[in-house]
């Protein structure tokens, strides 16, 4: 393996010396597990290459060890080495977390240092200033269940990086007991609540300081050229937990009230940190009295006690810069980034701490209308809707349904109706004014439109907002979210519709010129497979960012993107990098989510290198006219051909008789829901037999990720890029890949994926009488896929340009092989009891088995779903 020395030493030598330790630590009621552990992956890896199937490896371990002869023994012991290599998993990424610093360069490529130096010449110095004055970079939280710590754990990750860091043995010994004794996993679902709370562990203790940090980094430098008073706040957090109600009956309006307040109360304890801080440095003369001033005020606010309180953040601000200005009149300026530092803070984080987002499917808002325009034909609704409701309304074609929509106003009352979805979704439209009246408008201003079809799926929820008592020039920011390939390519109509209709435009003529529209990578390559979802995302951009052009409109894309290359993770830079500049980029934003959140964005120097380097690849994009590189029409060309080719093989994957059969029966699919990570039900609708289009895209990834074999992060590339060697024009596909950082991207990180699988796991299903040739298929597109990507990228093996995240990968893949050998041979136990009808009691502890693996395995592979 061709390490890095820093990451050799840092990680690899590191981990070797405190996992030895860790394997000597006590289990209750099982000796020697620790010993053993060692045993079962050799035993595994010899297994694997032996061909033996994962039943045979655990038994042939169990016949080896005399001590392992009864049932109670052997599930055990496995139950043991599940909950040792969780804690494995742990310590391995509190290693590579302590060594943060040392592995990335922190003025290098991709940070703020980097690109003001880069801007050699005034020109471009100029151009950079101005882009900054309005270009914002913006991270969502979400709380789908791919991240499995509960706070008392993160709370252990986050000293045993710093014990680690400081190479404090006695520390990470105590540490990596109490690791040990500390349950990792909840007896019950988690609340929507819960959710929300343990993100808000990162916001407060991470997030917090982190982006304050990266504000700090660019107002240092803009100042080497003379620029003070830099306001625009570059970087911003939002939230989805207990605001996305899509297929979650358990977000109510109740619930997202108490989550926007618990974010008021949030960021007002770290304020009033920031204000201890500033009364320990602000001792001196003519000053002391003001920082207690502060600290007073915002001790009244959080604790409701008797005194001045504060009722919006320009009093913070104003106190603040009074000392600010006091300071650097009378005391040279001393501690003055104490001072500056909490301005930013307050200026950023207002009274909201993070922008609370609301979603809801389209079918949802149809059928709360279809009860609105009942209720008030049998005279139900009184004097509280304006506006005719034609008694045909349904039968009218699109055009007139949407002018019915766009007269419509008044003040219904959610509890007229009986329907819970109808009450609860009028109640969300309230709830969003409360919480701006509570947080300020950045507490909550965008709804989310997810299986957006039509303009007037847009258009209904302008109404609904309408008629709950929002006025026209409302502060509300409606965001259609286009899924599917057809939905992709029906986007440049639905904007032009948007934008054509006078009303409409009036709204976003108050709303700044500014038009959301987020699409989704996680449903998109869940319809259309790899290559046709992202080439579609891409080539809609360019038509949305057109039509939006063309009517003076900033579009602003938000991605829903999750961890993994099939949902669109992976480089997440380097995609943003690769944009030409016929996509609009006034602002970047993309979902984060589960461990994705932990590994990106864990610890201060992680979420801080992480934040730059989202930020600049935008910003770069735009400033340095030689980094942009749009498609040629060859390139083009070529870029249609393979998606099309992609997806044809993926359409007939996915359109295979067994192919539902497959992910219910042989992968663990139907045991998600079991998990008790998620406050959301695995698929929208729970009652119904199970479809690809009810399925979520979360437990889908994670179905194929949990059987390594990672399918819709390659699904369809491997044949498009036969069919180019078949044809002897694979030279053109070497070219692109060279040539275009857009393709690069794409295969570089469909390599990712394709790293991460390990067939030799379910190679027992070769000669399954129902699966057989189903397994052999993908096999056989991982094999072309693997193969060819080697070809058109020149190298040996996969990520050879990148050797510290292929060795990373490897190594979380050696931890985790005794585990996902586990849970196959588990799952095969299952099978092998139900076929004889055996004891029920034995086969409920061998799925618990199931169940218990998955936390380790996702979090091992860090963005997994």
């Amino acid at each position: 393996m061709n390490l890095d020395k820093k990451f050799l030493n840092n990680i690899v030598n590191k981990y070797r010396i405190y996992n030895s330790l860790f394997l000597t630590l006590p289990y209750e009621q099982v000796e020697n597990v620790g010993v053993l552990l060692p045993l079962l992956a050799k035993n595994c890896q010899q297994g694997f290459d032996e061909k033996k199937d994962p039943q045979q490896i655990i038994n042939e371990f169990f016949d080896k060890h005399a001590g392992l002869k009864s049932n109670h023994k052997k599930i055990a012991i496995l139950f043991r080495f599940i909950q040792y290599i969780e804690r494995q998993v742990v310590l391995f990424d509190a290693v590579e977390d302590a060594a943060f610093e040392k592995i990335h360069n922190f003025n290098g490529k991709g940070t703020i240092p980097y690109v003001f130096n880069r801007a050699s010449s005034p020109q471009e110095m100029e151009q950079l200033v101005e882009k900054l004055q309005s270009f914002k970079a913006k991270i969502v939280l979400t709380a789908h269940p791919t991240q499995f710590y509960p706070g008392r754990v993160l709370s252990i990750i986050s000293e045993l990086e710093h014990g680690i860091r400081d190479n404090d043995i006695e520390k990470i010994n105590e540490l990596l007991q109490q690791l040990g004794r500390t349950a990792f996993i909840s007896k019950e679902k988690p609340t929507p609540y819960d959710e929300a709370t343990r993100l808000m562990w990162y916001l407060e203790n991470v997030f917090y300081h982190a982006v304050a940090k990266v504000h700090g980094r660019l107002r240092r430098e803009l100042a080497k050229g003379g620029i003070e008073n830099f306001s625009n706040d570059i970087i911003n957090i939002g939230f989805w937990p207990c605001g996305d109600r899509d297929g979650n009956p358990f977000v109510t309006a109740d619930i997202t009230l108490k989550t926007a307040r618990q974010l008021r109360h949030k960021i007002f304890i770290c304020y009033f940190r920031d204000a201890k801080k500033l009364r320990q440095r602000m001792t001196f003369s003519g000053v002391d009295h003001m920082a207690e001033n502060i600290y007073n005020k915002l001790s009244a606010t959080i604790f409701n006690t008797r005194g001045v309180r504060y009722n919006n953040k320009q009093e913070i601000i104003a106190d603040l810069t009074e000392i600010k200005d006091y300071v650097n009149a009378h005391h040279n300026g001393l501690f003055i980034d104490v001072v500056e530092d909490f301005i930013v803070k307050v200026t950023l984080f207002g009274f909201h701490f993070t922008g609370l987002d609301i979603r809801q499917d389209s079918r949802i808002h149809s059928k709360v209308i279809d009860e609105i325009f009942s209720a008030y034909h049998a005279g139900k609704l009184n004097d509280s809707i304006q506006g005719d409701i034609p008694a045909n309304y349904a039968q009218l074609d699109e055009k007139a349904k949407i002018a019915v929509l766009m007269q419509l106003e008044g003040s219904i009352d959610a509890d007229v109706f009986t329907t819970e979805i109808v009450v609860e979704t009028l109640k969300s439209f309230r709830v969003m004014k409360k919480i701006q009246e509570e947080n300020g408008i950045k507490g909550c201003h965008r709804y989310i439109i997810s299986n957006t079809q039509t303009s007037r799926n847009i258009f209904e929820v302008y109404a609904l907002a309408r008629m709950c008592g929002w006025e026209r020039d409302m502060s509300m920011d409606i965001v259609p979210l286009l899924e599917t390939i057809d939905d992709l390519a029906h986007g440049q109509q639905i904007l032009t519709e948007l934008y054509n209709n006078n009303d409409y435009a009036q709204h976003l003529l108050r709303r700044k010129k500014r038009q959301y529209v987020m699409l989704g990578f996680s449903d998109g390559t869940k319809d259309g497979g790899y290559l046709k979802a992202n080439w579609g995302i891409f080539k809609a951009k360019e038509s949305l960012t057109q039509v939006s052009r063309e009517h003076h409109i900033h579009v602003v894309f938000f991605d829903g993107r999750g961890g993994p290359p099939a949902r669109g993770g992976g480089h997440t830079n380097k995609f943003y990098s690769s944009l030409g500049d016929k996509i609009d980029n006034h602002e970047i934003e993309l979902t984060i989510q589960g461990q994705t959140i932990s590994s990106n964005f864990g610890t201060l120097n992680s979420s801080q290198y992480n934040l730059e380097q989202f930020f600049c690849a935008g910003l770069e994009n735009t400033v340095f006219k030689s980094d942009v590189i749009n498609l040629n029409n060859k390139q083009r060309q070529l870029m249609d051909d393979l998606a099309e080719i992609g997806y044809q093989a993926y359409n007939d994957f996915k359109n295979d008789p067994v192919f539902i059969d497959y992910l219910e029966d042989v992968s663990v699919l139907k045991y998600y829901s079991l998990t008790n990570i998620g406050s959301r039900p695995a698929k929208r609708n729970t009652n119904a037999k199970l479809n690809l289009s009810d399925l979520r895209a979360i437990p889908f990834v994670g179905a194929w990720t949990q059987m390594k074999q990672n399918v819709p992060g390659f699904y369809g590339l491997g044949t498009a890029l036969k069919k180019y060697e078949d044809a002897g024009r694979l030279d053109e596909i070497r070219d692109f890949y060279k040539n275009s950082l857009f393709f690069r991207t794409l295969m570089d990180n469909s390599m990712q994926a394709i790293c991460k699988s390990y067939f030799p796991l379910t190679s027992y299903l070769h000669d399954d009488p129902k699966f057989g040739q189903f397994w052999q298929g993908i096999y056989q597109e991982f094999q072309h896929s693997k193969r060819l990507l080697l070809a058109i990228s020149g190298q040996k093996k996969l990520l050879e340009q990148s050797p510290n995240i292929r060795a990373s990968i490897e190594l979380r893949e050696k931890i985790i092989l005794p585990l996902i050998t586990i849970q196959q041979y588990a799952l095969m136990q299952v099978k092998q009891l139900e076929k004889i009808q055996g004891d029920k009691e034995l086969i409920a502890i061998y799925e618990k088995i199931i169940i218990r693996a998955f936390f380790g395995s996702i979090n091992a592979s860090r963005n997994a779903a």
